[in-house]
């Protein structure tokens, strides 16, 4: 079986799929995506092509080897990216070819269902329980909150209230039952983060995201070192490598690799051993589409320290891939069932990327602070 063709489809919101197509009529589908960089990641894959096409897809680690340390510069969000997408739609071909899941492959499920979480916001704490309340109605007992921006470097007393009344309306509403995570998104500084933690501690947060930004290690240690919250990180890590340091230091209870950023799916399992290793737990980053969801639940279903799986549902328009898979996910108690079929264990509706197509210029949002200097988003 050889590779003879490679697709790319811009899909509204914001994503991009990939479809690797076989001699063999077998094809296999990925989302090679960076937020805000649909059209750079393309490029990558168009590079990356040139070696694939007329290559066996079933020999993914050499692929993966090649197309990483082929080209002497390795890593950074761009070219992991491409590998990722590229990766996942390799392992559906894999899998469709021997007729099994892709978790089969990677030893097997150790579980039937997969524990899901969703966003939730609103403006106010009446309307974030609110909608706290609805995302229980649909099914999830966990849920992600995040923390209005900008932060500046050194907040005000009320900015900290205000984050700790929308946390604490949550509770109140919802109860002992909900677990809420609070995502700081690397927007505050550590020692507001210091004590942003120490204020949400009463309400028993299930754990904050991305206290810090990812390049400076210590800081993140320092930060989980002053709290008893778990610290999450790792959708702006990319390979095992980017990983090893937060591990080894303990910055990190809990793992969120992008398998859609950090290197694919076995890039994924890899992540989750080595995390295993250092008695941390295994959440994987999604606020994508179908295809990187697809990805997602194959790891978790074969992932002993997995914890808990990140739906990509931003606002009530971004769903499960309702019209871009021909059957849709399902959640129920929270939860998904582990796919059954072969490969990714999905169809996509080629038509609907069709007629949902867009240029691919979906942008990152640039924040600013009262003065007109630059805020992370």
């Amino acid at each position: 079986m050889k590779i003879t063709d490679m697709k790319l489809y811009h899909v509204k919101p914001r994503w991009l799929f990939l479809k690797i197509e076989t001699d063999e009529g077998i094809s296999g589908w990925g989302e090679p995506i960076v937020e805000g960089r649909a059209l750079t990641v393309a490029t990558a894959v168009e590079e990356l092509k040139r070696y694939l096409v007329g290559q066996d897809p079933l020999r993914i680690e050499h692929h993966w080897q090649i197309m990483y340390r082929g080209t002497f510069y390795r890593g950074g969000p761009v070219l992991v990216s491409a590998i990722s997408g590229i990766e996942q739609a390799l392992w559906d071909i894999k899998g469709k070819f021997y007729n099994m899941p892709v978790y089969e492959m990677l030893g097997g499920k150790v579980r039937e269902t997969v524990r899901m979480y969703s966003h939730c916001g609103g403006e106010t704490p009446e309307t974030i329980a609110a909608n706290a309340k609805k995302r229980m109605e649909q099914g999830f007992n966990a849920i992600k909150i995040g923390v209005d921006a900008p932060v500046r470097q050194v907040d005000s007393l009320a900015f900290v209230e205000g984050v700790v009344a929308k946390f604490a309306a949550i509770r109140e509403a919802a109860g002992s039952g909900l677990d809420i995570a609070i995502d700081f998104h690397g927007r505050v500084s550590p020692a507001m983060s210091i004590r942003l933690a120490a204020a949400l501690e009463p309400y028993y947060p299930m754990f904050i995201e991305e206290p810090v930004l990812p390049e400076n290690v210590d800081a993140l240690v320092r930060v989980a070192q002053s709290t008893s919250i778990p610290i999450a990180t790792g959708e702006r890590l990319f390979t095992r490598w980017g990983f090893r340091e937060a591990l080894e230091k303990g910055a990190v209870a809990i793992v969120q690799p992008d398998l859609c950023h950090a290197g694919g799916i076995f890039e994924g399992r890899k992540i989750a051993a080595m995390a295993e290793m250092h008695y941390a737990s295994v959440a994987p980053h999604n606020p994508l589409g179908p295809i990187s969801l697809a990805s997602c639940l194959q790891l978790d279903a074969c992932t002993p320290n997995f914890l808990i799986q990140e739906h990509p549902s931003m606002a009530e328009k971004w769903d499960l891939g309702e019209g871009y898979l021909k059957r849709p996910f399902v959640v129920e108690n929270g939860t998904i069932a582990v796919p059954q079929g072969p490969g990714l264990g999905i169809e996509i509706n080629e038509e609907a990327l069709v007629e949902r197509g867009y240029a691919g210029d979906w942008d990152t949002p640039r924040l600013a602070y009262e003065d007109g200097s630059f805020a992370e988003w």
